[in-house]
């Protein structure tokens, strides 16, 4: 800072105060939350997270169920959300026209700044009983009976379930991995894909052989981004998912995730054991979330120190 001059000195400053200010709130967070949950911690150990038994009348709890819940969730809004933000990504940088791309692509950017609430009252509402409920049905006609894959899809037609929710939440996250992944496919040279195309290549070929390999890490820190926005997702989950602690193997069942016991029952929470246990379920969901976004932002740096190199 020695060579700065005032106002550049003061711009420094700021900017390092703001960015520790964003630390020491996540660190003060972290602090809050082991604070909160020490009784907890203290009562459990570690058998609160492999234990399936929530009796708030007994004070006997455990983050088994809605651990699994969330896991389960958020892993079927990548697996449906991913493919059709693929599809999206590609269709944007390699198929439609230039001065097609910037609206299209604001149109997809406009879904994620949704608040959650309108689409968890449209999965209710809308999508649960007209679509969910007689998909539950198809899947329990057709599927139900395989050796296999049956037990995923036995139990209720209704629309209220866990497969519900991850379709939910795989919609929300379609518009935050399609824009990582646009945005990695379009960091990709000109002169590969000219070059590939002066070879013969097709549009796929290019996509496939050019593309996804030049940008695997980006397209791993988008993935991981989408992740981390659907293992904190509370409301539009817990509209549809029916909040019940059952443990379950069945898809068509109701569940519980973290965020929708806490946002359920922290206002029920009357005795400390059962504010701990909570804010215990809360600690766990912040370390998950952590984890995967310090593991999207490792790959993305990965990525971004390619490029320079």
């Amino acid at each position: 800072m020695k060579n700065l001059n005032i106002a550049d000195r003061i711009f420094y400053l700021f900017s390092f105060l703001l960015a520790f200010c964003v630390s020491a709130t996540l660190v003060c967070i972290f602090i809050n939350l082991i604070v909160g949950s020490k009784i907890s911690i203290a009562s459990f150990g570690y058998s609160f997270i492999f234990s399936s038994e929530w009796n708030p009348v007994t004070h006997q709890f455990g983050a088994l169920i809605p651990l699994i819940g969330t896991l389960v969730t958020s892993t079927l809004a990548i697996v449906l959300g991913l493919p059709i933000s693929f599809g999206i990504a590609f269709f944007i940088t390699e198929i439609i026209p230039q001065w097609v791309k910037l609206p299209f692509t604001i149109l997809i950017e406009l879904l994620a700044v949704v608040p959650s609430i309108i689409y968890g009252m449209w999965g209710l509402f809308v999508f649960s009983p007209k679509i969910g409920s007689d998909l539950a049905s198809w899947l329990m006609s057709n599927l139900g009976d395989k050796m296999i894959v049956g037990k995923l899809f036995t139990g209720s037609s209704a629309g209220i379930n866990i497969l519900t929710a991850g379709i939910i939440l795989g919609i929300m996250i379609i518009p935050f991995i399609t824009s990582s992944l646009k945005d990695a496919f379009d960091l990709v040279p000109k002169v590969l894909k000219e070059s590939a195309y002066g070879m013969g290549c097709t549009t796929w070929e290019v996509f496939w052989n050019i593309t996804i390999p030049y940008t695997k890490n980006q397209i791993l820190g988008g993935v991981m981004l989408g992740l981390g926005r659907a293992l904190g997702e509370t409301m539009a989950v817990s509209f549809v998912i029916g909040n019940a602690y059952s443990l379950t193997i069945s898809l068509l069942m109701p569940g519980n995730t973290i965020s929708s016991s806490l946002a359920n029952e922290f206002s029920e929470a009357e005795s400390e054991i059962y504010t701990a246990a909570l804010m215990n379920l809360g600690l766990i969901l912040f370390i998950i979330t952590a984890i995967v976004l310090a593991i999207s932002q490792f790959l993305l740096k990965r990525a971004s120190n390619k490029e320079k190199l």
